[in-house]
C-alpha cells in the first residue's frame, strides 16, 4: 500500500502525490507517529483517496489530532477506516467536524468496534445528516447501541437523500424494539441498499418476521444479507416472503450460520435455481469470539467491546463475520 510513494529510511514520503491508498493498520504509532502522520495528511501534495488506520491504538487526543490534519485535505477522500481504535467522545465530536465539513465526500467509514457511546453515535449520525448524498457504505459493528442513538440512526436511515448501500451492524446489541424501528426506516428508503448484517444480535425468529417486511417492500434491492448466530430456529416466514416477492431476483448471498434452524427444507426448495446462495456453517471461531466478547451470558450490552479480545481471534472471527466474510 506504500508503492511508488518514495518511503525513505526515515519514513518520510519524498513523492506523496502518487500515494493514493494509505493502510497503516496493526500498526501502533505514539505520539512521534501521529506526529508525522498529521504532517503528511497535511501535505497540499498529498491527495488519498483511502486511509486505513485500524487496530492502531489511536488514543482520543491523537484522534482529534489526525483528524484536524485531514480536514485540511479532504477533496479526494472516499474510504476511511478508523475500526478498533478507542475513539472516544472528543474523537467522534472532530470526526464529526470532518464530516460536516463542505469539502467531505466520504462514500466508505468504518468504525467497528470504537467504543462508540450513545452520544457519540447521536453526533455521529447527526453530521451524516447534515452531509447524506455521499456515503455508501457505514460500519458500526462491534458498538452496542443505544435506544437514543438508534432513534437517530433511524432518522439518516429515513433520509431520502442518503442513499447508503452496505450497513453493517454486527455484535450491536440490537433489541427487538430497535430492530423493528431500523426496519421501519430502511423501509421507507429501500431503493438503494444492498447489503444488511445483522448478524450476531439475538434477532430470533420474531426478528426475522419484522425484517421480512424490509424484503416485502417492492423496492427492496438487497443482494446481501447476513444473519450469522442471530438466535433463529425456523425460517418459514423468511421462505415464504422469498418465494411470494421479488426480493429473490436481486438477493445473491444468504447467510444463516450458527443458527439452531429445525427444518430447512422449505427454503432449500425456495432458493433451488434461484441463483442466491446460502451459507450455513458451523463456524467455533465465530463463536468462541463472540464469548470471549460478552464474557459468557452473565455479561451486559457494554462489555461487547473488541477489548481484550486478542488479535488472532480479531482476525479470524470478528472480520470473517462481521465484515460478511467467510472463514
Amino acid at each position: 500500500m506504500l508503492d511508488k510513494c518514495g518511503l525513505t529510511d526515515e519514513g518520510r514520503c519524498s513523492n506523496p502525490s502518487n500515494l493514493r491508498h494509505l493502510n497503516l493498520s496493526g500498526n501502533k504509532f505514539g505520539d512521534s507517529g501521529v506526529g508525522f502522520l498529521c504532517f503528511l495528511l497535511g501535505n497540499c501534495l498529498f491527495k488519498p483517496g483511502t486511509i486505513e488506520l485500524c487496530g492502531c491504538s489511536i488514543s482520543e487526543t491523537q484522534c482529534v489530532r489526525l483528524i484536524s490534519a485531514l480536514c485540511l485535505n479532504l477533496t479526494q477522500l472516499k474510504h476511511l477506516n478508523f475500526s478498533q481504535n478507542k475513539l472516544g467522545d472528543s474523537g467522534i465530536k472532530s470526526l464529526c467536524d470532518l464530516l460536516k465539513h463542505s469539502d467531505c465526500k466520504l462514500d466508505q467509514l468504518e468504525l467497528r468496534a470504537c467504543g462508540l457511546t450513545n452520544e457519540g453515535l447521536v453526533a455521529l449520525t447527526s453530521a451524516l445528516n447534515s452531509n447524506p448524498s455521499h456515503l455508501r457504505k457505514l460500519d458500526l459493528s462491534l458498538n452496542p447501541l443505544r435506544d437514543s442513538g438508534v432513534e437517530h440512526l433511524c432518522a439518516l436511515l429515513s433520509n431520502p437523500q442518503f442513499r447508503l448501500e452496505t450497513l453493517n451492524l454486527c455484535g450491536c446489541s440490537i433489541k427487538m424494539t430497535q430492530l423493528d424501528k431500523l426496519i421501519s426506516a430502511l423501509c421507507s428508503n429501500p431503493s438503494h441498499l444492498r447489503e444488511l448484517n445483522l448478524s450476531g444480535n439475538k434477532i430470533e425468529d420474531t426478528g426475522v418476521k419484522i425484517l421480512c417486511r424490509l424484503l416485502e417492500h417492492s423496492k427492496c434491492k438487497l443482494e446481501k444479507l447476513s444473519l450469522n448466530k442471530c438466535n433463529i430456529t425456523d425460517v418459514t416466514c423468511l421462505a415464504d416472503t422469498l418465494a411470494q416477492t421479488r426480493a429473490l431476483e436481486f438477493l445473491k448471498e444468504l447467510d444463516l450460520s450458527n443458527n439452531n434452524i429445525k427444518d430447512l427444507k422449505k427454503l432449500h426448495e425456495v432458493l433451488k435455481g434461484s441463483g442466491c446462495e446460502l451459507s450455513l456453517k458451523n463456524q467455533s471461531s465465530f463463536a468462541a469470539f463472540f464469548s470471549k466478547l460478552k464474557g459468557g451470558d452473565k455479561s451486559s450490552d457494554k462489555d461487547i467491546l473488541l477489548q481484550n479480545v486478542n488479535p488472532k481471534d480479531q482476525a479470524e472471527a470478528g472480520r470473517s463475520t462481521c465484515e460478511g466474510t467467510d472463514v
